[in-house]
């Protein structure tokens, strides 16, 4: 879903990517061992501390839906996980995708194999969204992880055949991860 940003990755260079932590962010085991025990390098960076507030154990919600990602993929796999605000995800996709709105979530591949890949999530647009579909916020963050990553995993949405895989892996993951289904109901 666009190239990686320069910077280290869409926090820019005050958060760096590889090997990095920021304030905020939780050392917690990543919680891909609760499904195969493959090892996942799960990055999660709280920019917007109003996460918090909106999603209890936030940090842990969102390893846990990459990690479940990378599983329904096949893969091991690295990602650092952006939680921050509307402003920021509007101006990285104003920068990397010419779209100067903030959107759900964003996906940056690595710049080099082996380096993680970065998924960005506004936490405005990701409430609204959640509360216009009925599904609660941690419900809908969950699914936008799994989705971030899965685009770093190579699955895409642009064809039909392609969105049906996608939305699919989706639901399987969702309900790996004891969630609701997000297609379910929807046209």
């Amino acid at each position: 879903m666009g190239s990686r940003p320069p910077g280290g990755g869409p926090a820019g260079p005050n958060h760096p990517v590889p090997g990095g932590h920021a304030a905020g962010a939780e050392d917690e085991e990543s919680p891909g061992e609760f499904l195969s025990g493959w090892e996942h390098d799960i990055d999660v960076v709280l920019e917007d501390p109003a996460w918090r507030s909106a999603v209890p154990r936030v940090e842990e919600v969102a390893r846990r839906a990459a990690a479940a990602a990378f599983e329904e993929a096949g893969v091991e796999g690295a990602v650092t996980v952006l939680l921050t605000g509307d402003l920021q995800v509007k101006r990285l996709n104003g920068e990397h995708r010419g779209k100067v709105k903030p959107t759900n979530v964003l996906s940056f591949p690595p710049l080099h194999p082996g380096m993680p890949g970065d998924v960005a999530l506004a936490l405005g647009t990701v409430r609204r969204e959640a509360r216009a579909a009925g599904r609660s916020v941690m419900a809908h963050l969950s699914h936008l992880v799994a989705h971030g990553v899965l685009h770093l995993t190579g699955h895409d949405h642009l064809r039909a055949g392609e969105a049906r895989r996608m939305e699919r892996a989706e639901a399987r993951i969702m309900r790996r991860l004891a969630l609701p289904n997000p297609w379910r109901g929807v046209a």
